[in-house]
């Protein structure tokens, strides 16, 4: 009683890609970073962590293609192994908020009455403080790294889902298709997840691409300020931080991380709007 998958013969698929550039740009930028990361001890040139006191401040150049930073690292080499860790951060931190806001939205949508009230009324609570405020107040609390990062975005994160599900929800359970379930005797962890929750993705499937974004931006941020990844680990955020005294004489140390950050992010953003356009979904 769900919804038939759309299918395509596999000789389809790439004329139907190719009547999407959108989605077929974000994708290239993600793909091109999720093998950068994968095979990144293969394609950075140098150690990331590897120090030359000779080669401090070096601009770019052949040998140094993004220059080096001011211990003698070589900024490409970590920016390579950056996309581990950020790309680490953006996929973490929107899984779990996923998880938990899906199960509380299809929860709270499907049996209404109290159960509803009482957990919107917990995210009520939770939207009353400033996102930032509350994630740091939590990472403050639980300590630097990256750990305490993901149960920040766990903890303040799923509020968004659930309220995308349980309004999906809410439409779905009158439908026709979940009346005649529910006559036919299904039990109602059948319905819920087998019927109504596939059907009611769509709109948070699209806004885990957006949602990504700003959790690859709040992990940057979170490590700019000393509360995320710590050095001399390879992050783009981190990076950023360590070179902000060195910005009016060697420009390259910030510029290639912080354009990192901006391409992938752009990626993220350029597939969810092309998979909302597919599904439909108004943003």
């Amino acid at each position: 009683m769900t919804a038939p998958a759309q299918t395509f013969p596999a000789g389809r698929w790439s004329q139907w890609l190719g009547q999407r550039p959108i989605l077929l740009i974000g994708l290239a930028i993600l793909g091109t970073f999720l093998m950068t990361a994968i095979f990144a001890r293969f394609v950075a040139p140098y150690d990331p962590l590897f120090q030359d006191g000779a080669a401090r401040l070096l601009p770019p150049s052949m040998a140094h293609p993004f220059g080096t930073d001011n211990f003698g690292r070589d900024v490409l080499s970590r920016v390579i192994w950056g996309a581990r860790v950020d790309l680490q951060m953006a996929v973490i931190g929107v899984v779990f908020p996923f998880l938990i806001g899906t199960a509380v939205g299809t929860i709270a949508g499907y049996f209404g009455g109290w159960i509803d009230t009482v957990l919107m009324r917990v995210i009520d609570v939770v939207l009353a403080f400033p996102f930032l405020v509350l994630m740091l107040s939590i990472i403050s609390i639980l300590g630097p790294g990256l750990a305490s990062f993901y149960i920040a975005m766990a903890l303040v994160g799923w509020v968004s889902y659930a309220r995308l599900v349980r309004a999906q929800i809410l439409v779905l359970k009158t439908q026709d298709f979940s009346v005649a379930a529910a006559s036919l005797g299904f039990s109602r962890r059948r319905i819920m997840f087998r019927h109504l929750l596939p059907n009611a993705l769509a709109g948070s499937l699209v806004f885990v691409m957006s949602d990504a974004v700003l959790v690859l931006l709040n992990g940057a941020a979170i490590s700019y300020l000393g509360l995320g990844v710590q050095p001399p680990t390879a992050e783009w955020g981190i990076m950023v931080a360590e070179a902000q005294g060195f910005i009016t004489q060697a420009w390259w140390i910030t510029l290639f991380p912080g354009l990192a950050i901006v391409t992938l992010a752009f990626g993220f953003s350029l597939t969810g709007d092309a998979l909302a356009d597919v599904m439909g979904v108004q943003e």
